[in-house]
């Protein structure tokens, strides 16, 4: 067997090249003292998690697996970080019981009330939502969280270097701001004993050996605060250098929105004595109209809509696709994410050690991906639950099992779960934008000669053969449909309600021979095939 490591030292599969990047640029000559190698994401709970943040995960996953596939031997640590100590600003839009949470704005996320009434307050709600969605995928993680990091004194050493290089925080930051911001900006933002809130309040005087900061309160009093302690948390900038600096942090990816952020951040990190991880810039994720996916706003898909419609796997490869390129996520992607997965798992047996490694499913796998002999794609499925109408899952099993010899939903799990995921996506997306359309006078001759073809077919029913009749019936009505294109475009209209569909022969096979020729009388006769 090929040595893997080998292997992804050739691998183009962009995982495996930021492995490559970090060992070489940042660990190979000075591997880490501490015995492990830290990656990190980072979470902002200040609205419902969203596959966007959760991607960061997926991907960040991915790269650490590549690396310890890379440097086997080398220990590996993922902190999954919510900066759940910020001060939230405003009330977002896709909230129940919002009013709940309105009087309790400037507090950080961790002292807000919960509006869904599960959990202490709305970041432990929402921090508890990210955990679900990392722990159904399997993943190996630590989580972290601000208020704990800030309160528990984690992050106290790191916090007083901060106070020791205000100046020169202060003058990397402050060329960035506009005049107002500059002359209330501090990088430490105290918590105030009185109301909660965290505070954007100029600082007026520092005490380095006492470790503290004064800033003048509401009412003309001046105020002495440590910046340790969990008294006072960073600004976002500082905070995020900080959070480099005192964890060790080797790797960290963001989006395309941070790139400014991660500079600014950098260089603090490294007038703080650190080295800032090793960063990927990936793309940001868009909604149907092509708006940047937002937490508040909630547009774009939440991670339990893309697992009520398709198995988690086909999300980890709608991440894995091109990072730094924009994509649509919206609910019609998920059928082609769903079967793209399944044409990738199914090549995956048959290749090659060195092709392997550059198959998405080696990665969303962790080089473990199963073995599957999967004959039915999604899309066929979507279009069996058309012609079925089919309202529960047994609707469809009672096709398949005929056409999968020995599958049950026991024995067949990835299919049984695809086939409740196709009844759902029906239901929700295929079933109300059908349009189904009477055969023309014009057509009907070629309608008949392929239901004529089906009775009188004595051949095996493959999906080959059966593609090959309608191949003959389109070829031989050319005056109605000028190119095979037409004639499958019109029995798509005709017998599915849409202008695409799967290849004939396979859908014939599947449905059934017989049950095809019923479905092709009613054509002819006129019926409304809708119902």
């Amino acid at each position: 067997m090929t040595n893997i490591a080998a292997l992804v030292r050739q691998s183009n599969a962009w995982p495996f090249a930021e492995a490559r990047a970090l060992w070489s640029k940042r660990l190979k000559e000075t591997p880490p003292k501490r015995g492990y190698v830290l990656f990190e994401t980072g979470y902002g709970p200040s609205g419902l998690p969203h596959i966007g943040t959760f991607g960061e995960v997926v991907r960040t996953t991915m790269v650490r697996c590549a690396f310890e596939a890379l440097v086997p031997g080398v220990k590996t640590r993922l902190f999954t970080f919510s900066d759940d100590m910020d001060g939230l600003r405003k009330v977002p839009e896709n909230l129940p019981n919002a009013g709940v949470i309105a009087g309790h704005l400037g507090k950080p996320l961790t002292s807000i009330p919960d509006p869904f009434g599960t959990h202490e307050s709305f970041g432990h709600h929402n921090n508890g939502r990210l955990r679900s969605f990392l722990d159904s995928f399997g993943f190996e993680y630590e989580f972290k969280s601000a208020t704990e990091s800030y309160t528990s004194g984690e992050f106290d050493t790191a916090l007083l270097r901060v106070l020791e290089k205000y100046d020169e925080v202060m003058d990397v930051i402050l060329p960035t701001l506009g005049p107002e911001r500059r002359a209330t900006y501090s990088p430490f933002l105290p918590v105030c004993d009185k109301t909660g809130v965290v505070l954007q309040v100029p600082i007026i005087d520092r005490d380095l050996d006492a470790g503290q900061i004064v800033y003048k309160d509401e009412d003309g009093k001046n105020v002495v605060v440590a910046v340790t302690g969990g008294h006072c948390k960073l600004q976002w900038k500082c905070d995020w250098a900080m959070r480099w600096y005192a964890l060790g942090v080797d790797y960290e990816m963001s989006g395309k929105d941070l790139i400014d952020s991660v500079k600014l951040s950098g260089r603090i990190c490294r007038i703080l004595g650190g080295t800032p991880p090793t960063n990927l810039t990936y793309e940001l994720f868009l909604d149907d109209g092509g708006q940047k996916i937002s937490k508040s706003k909630g547009n774009g898909l939440t991670v339990e809509e893309w697992l009520k419609y398709a198995p988690a796997e086909s999300l980890s490869l709608f991440m894995y696709q091109k990072p730094k390129t924009a994509k649509r996520l919206h609910f019609d992607v998920i059928p082609k994410a769903v079967d793209d997965y399944l044409d990738h798992l199914q090549k995956f047996t048959g290749e090659a050690e060195e092709a392997r490694v550059n198959n998405p499913v080696w990665h969303i796998h962790g080089g473990h991906p199963p073995q599957d002999t999967l004959r039915v794609s999604f899309g066929m499925l979507l279009n069996l639950a058309g012609v079925c109408h089919a309202e529960e899952p047994g609707v469809l099993w009672h096709y398949i099992s005929r056409f999968v010899p020995g599958a049950t939903p026991e024995s067949a799990q990835l299919l049984n779960s695809l086939v409740k995921h196709a009844v759902a996506y029906y239901q929700d997306f295929v079933k109300p934008a059908k349009v189904y359309r009477k055969a023309s006078a014009k057509e009907l001759p070629a309608f008949t000669q392929l239901r004529d073809g089906l009775k009188s077919f004595t051949g095996s029913p493959t999906p080959e053969n059966l593609q090959t009749l309608a191949f003959e019936v389109g070829k031989a009505h050319g005056e109605t449909f000028p190119s095979l294109r037409d004639w499958f475009k019109a029995l798509y209209q005709v017998l599915l309600g849409q202008d695409q569909g799967p290849r004939i022969g396979s859908f014939i096979a599947l449905y059934g021979v017989s049950e095809s020729i019923t479905l092709l009388d009613r054509v002819i006769t006129g019926e409304d095939i809708a119902r």
